[in-house]
């Protein structure tokens, strides 16, 4: 089941909100779980049993780890949930493509290959691992000390809001929340006004401007002109930003609409200066998991040497490309942007920095654009080629398949990412997003607009049908 679905929003949120609001504040917990266990056994049957089995066995493991006095002991039980949890990371979403290479590889030398049957991927696998990580590693370290009941462990990691695609909500940030939480009308009602916002952008741009994308990039790249290929990818980097902006908007929506503060996820990350800001503000709970529990253990900045330094920046930068997808077309993307991380570091932030915001801003947009062709096309070859495509500054173009719907939504793209680097911009996003003190005047304004939203998506989803998330697949 996926948010922008006439099952989910016609018929499975509005039953779960009118029962989660009438039902005593002692089962709702319970509520949740069993609506979430519905909800991904809904796309993903088959994976349901084994997600609870080894949910369950987690828990365990780290109340054990918690209550043993002994360092050594907890530090083996440790990692048997780290090794448990990265191993169904590791089985579902790269065991085909270590046999794939594997196999290539006997192929060259001669060996027969490897008899394999594919392993399906389950949904949200990557956000599932990441989040038991979490719980184990703050419990060891003793940042939060592990939720008592078992229920509530399954709700932290099964939450429907968030399991799927994100943000990665790390456990010390939602754990008393978990236990004990106000919901007050405010919160649901502007929960229910980020919802609508996040579906907008999803249904009504990133669906857009992403078919165009598929219309172009899904063609031989020898059949693309360098007018197209510069359409193509700047379609797809505004539908990869609305779409996972989006969901991230509807995640924390449904959250706050059950009293939860999920983090924020993206601050407008095209209008950054340089590919470090851009880290800043994309992903951005991904960009400070790998913070917290990969760079710095690694050492982070406190390195004896500037190449340890810039090897920590471009491992951190390898993995996160290959927690996107078992490809090595998004191992070479984390490596692409792990290059100009280290390059800022050496010396293009300064450079960046001396030729002005608006400069800067383009060339570190380019750069992410250039970026996204690695994350969107699954071959190597094929990668180059476009990109040799985008610079071959060859203007043949024929417009016969460029509508003006897409025209029109991709104007919408551009000025909602870079609106808000402007003064009167960044303050109409905080009076949307961030209201401290909302008046009766904004709710009436900003709930009649959500419902607006909320027509014209679903009017969108019945003429379009199944529309699934990009980052579902990660």
């Amino acid at each position: 089941m996926v948010f922008s679905s006439i099952t989910f929003l016609l018929y499975f949120l509005p039953i779960f909100l009118l029962v989660y609001n009438l039902i005593d504040k002692r089962f709702k917990n319970y509520f949740i779980l069993l609506a979430s266990i519905v909800f991904y056994a809904w796309g993903a049957s088959d994976f349901i049993i084994i997600l609870v089995l080894s949910t369950i066995l987690d828990f365990y493991i780290v109340k054990a780890l918690y209550e043993s006095p002994k360092k050594k002991r907890k530090q083996l039980l440790l990692f048997c949930s780290i090794f448990m949890n990265v191993g169904l990371l590791a089985y579902f979403k790269y065991a085909n493509f270590f046999i794939d290479n594997v196999n290539q590889f006997l192929g060259i030398i001669n060996v027969s290959a490897i008899g394999w049957t594919n392993v399906l991927l389950p949904i949200g696998i990557s956000f599932y691992t990441f989040q038991t990580l979490s719980y184990s590693i703050d419990v060891y370290r003793g940042v939060h000390k592990p939720l008592e009941k078992l229920s509530n462990y399954l709700l932290y990691i099964m939450s429907f809001p968030q399991m799927i695609a994100g943000p990665i909500v790390r456990f010390n940030l939602i754990a008393d929340e978990i236990i004990d939480r106000k919901e007050t009308i405010d919160d649901k009602l502007q929960g229910f006004i980020r919802f609508c916002i996040g579906l907008g952008k999803k249904v009504l741009i990133a669906n857009v401007v992403g078919e165009q994308a598929d219309l172009i990039m899904n063609q031989p790249v020898e059949n693309i002109t360098f007018i197209s290929s510069w359409i193509g990818i700047l379609a797809y980097t505004f539908q990869i930003y609305f779409d996972f902006a989006g969901y991230s908007d509807m995640a924390i929506g449904l959250g706050k609409m059950m009293g939860f503060s999920f983090p924020e996820n993206f601050n407008n990350p095209y209008t950054s200066k340089s590919i470090t800001e851009f880290w800043r503000r994309w992903h951005m709970t991904l960009g400070q998991w790998m913070r917290d529990y990969l760079y710095i253990p690694l050492g982070g900045n406190r390195v004896d040497s500037k190449t340890r330094l810039y090897f920590n920046l471009w491992f951190v930068f390898l993995v996160s490309g290959l927690w996107h997808g078992a490809s090595w077309n998004f191992v070479i993307w984390g490596a692409f942007h792990g290059f100009f991380l280290i390059l800022d570091k050496i010396f293009l932030l300064q450079v960046l920095n001396k030729i002005g915001s608006f400069f800067s801003t383009i060339i570190t947009f380019i750069i992410v654009v250039v970026g996204w062709v690695f994350f969107r096309l699954e071959k190597f070859d094929d990668a180059i080629n476009y990109i040799k495509k985008m610079f071959s500054f060859n203007t043949e173009m024929t417009f016969e398949n460029i509508s003006n719907e897409f025209i029109s939504i991709a104007i919408l793209a551009f000025i909602f990412s870079f609106v808000t680097a402007s003064k009167f911009g960044k303050k109409v996003e905080t009076l949307i997003y961030y209201n401290q003190q909302p008046t009766m005047f904004w709710y009436g304004k900003m709930i009649l607009l959500s419902l607006v939203l909320l027509v014209l998506s679903i009017s969108a989803i019945t003429a379009e049908g199944f529309n699934p998330f990009i980052y579902f697949r990660f």
